[in-house]
């Protein structure tokens, strides 16, 4: 019973931010006015009606306090809090260029030891990525409770707010988004959820459908399948007893081949004793009868001498210039050398 209790709320779960996500998407098709509310002092805030005239908001303990204009300027629209920086933790981060299509994940990853909060305990957002040495991009990772941030929005939801978006900013810096959903319980949501729903199952029917019809039909098929295997199998004896000299001479050709190219599992073998301990090899490809090698060492030059000796291979030499970068553990070396053949042809 447990077991279907957890997989009836993974998939509540699961409908939910699909219906959710959906209900978003057609949102920003057609978006509705955007009113932005500016945190003052804890729990104040200030919008601008048409009028020039400043509206106040004020927030506490979960409850919006305002005018009817006020509330008016909310009802239906599209909500964004601007959040006082002294509320939020800003830590900078550094990850690998390559990572900057999948900062959502690393920053989550990343949250428990960069801020005191669980990335389920945390609202959170990062600014735009900005490159700096080394192949890297740094940014400004913005953090704070989720305990802290929900009754704001949701009083704000209360009021009438379409979707509720928070974000905050540093010192003149651009605006950091950390927080950005829909009013829960939305109608848009509940009307996808329901026709989900009835996707799912309209899919379950036509799967049971499928099954139903394999089960009926699935003799004949059987029995065709049967058939077929027998017919390849009759092929294959036929080819297994053919004796032509043609073919003896492509098993043979083939067989020299084989004789005569080194295999990668012998080949790693023979790397991993000529190479010693200090030398690390990063990048490793086999094309034919030539290896090349990448990798930090020690000393560069001496892999030369220790490939030369090997039984394995020969004329080994540089394809690259050696370099050394002050963050790497040693000299990064580029070595091109022959592969020499380790079987010999049956007698």
């Amino acid at each position: 019973m447990n077991l279907l209790r957890q997989i009836a709320e993974i998939y509540a779960s699961w409908m939910d931010s699909v219906a959710a996500s959906v209900a978003a998407l057609f949102g920003r098709l057609s978006a509705p006015p955007t009113v932005r509310l500016t945190e003052q002092a804890s729990g104040i805030f200030t919008i601008e009606a048409r009028s020039g005239r400043p509206e106040v908001i004020s927030v506490s303990r979960g409850v919006a306090n305002c005018s009817p204009a006020a509330a008016a300027l909310l009802n239906g629209r599209r909500v964004e809090m601007m959040l006082r920086a002294e509320r939020f933790f800003f830590r900078p981060l550094e990850v690998p260029r390559r990572a900057a299509d999948f900062l959502n994940g690393v920053v989550r990853a990343q949250i428990d030891r960069i801020t005191p909060w669980t990335a389920d305990e945390a609202v959170f957002g990062w600014s735009a990525p900005s490159e700096i040495a080394q192949d890297r991009i740094s940014i400004t990772v913005a953090a704070a409770a989720r305990a802290q941030i929900t009754p704001l929005t949701q009083a704000i939801a209360e009021l009438g707010a379409k979707s509720v978006s928070v974000a905050t900013a540093l010192h003149g810096q651009p605006p950091i988004k950390v927080f950005d959903q829909s009013a829960s319980g939305s109608p848009e949501a509940m009307a996808v959820r329901r026709r989900l729903a009835v996707a799912l199952a309209t899919m379950a029917a036509l799967a049971l459908l499928a099954v139903i019809l394999n089960i009926v039909g699935g003799g004949e098929l059987r029995a065709r399948q049967d058939e077929i295997a027998q017919r390849i199998a009759e092929r294959r004896g036929i080819l297994h007893n053919a004796t032509d000299a043609a073919t003896n001479s492509a098993l043979a050709r083939l067989e020299k081949r084989k004789n005569e190219s080194a295999a990668t599992v012998i080949v790693l073998e023979a790397l991993s004793n000529v190479l010693p301990d200090n030398t690390y090899v990063t990048e490793l490809r086999i094309e034919g009868d030539k290896l090349q090698i990448v990798g930090f060492t020690q000393d560069a030059p001496s892999l030369i001498r220790l490939m030369e000796r090997s039984p394995h291979f020969s004329r080994a030499t540089f394809f690259a210039p050696t370099t050394r970068a002050p963050s790497d553990p040693g000299d990064r070396f580029h070595i091109e050398a022959q592969i020499k053949p380790v079987f010999s042809p049956p007698s």
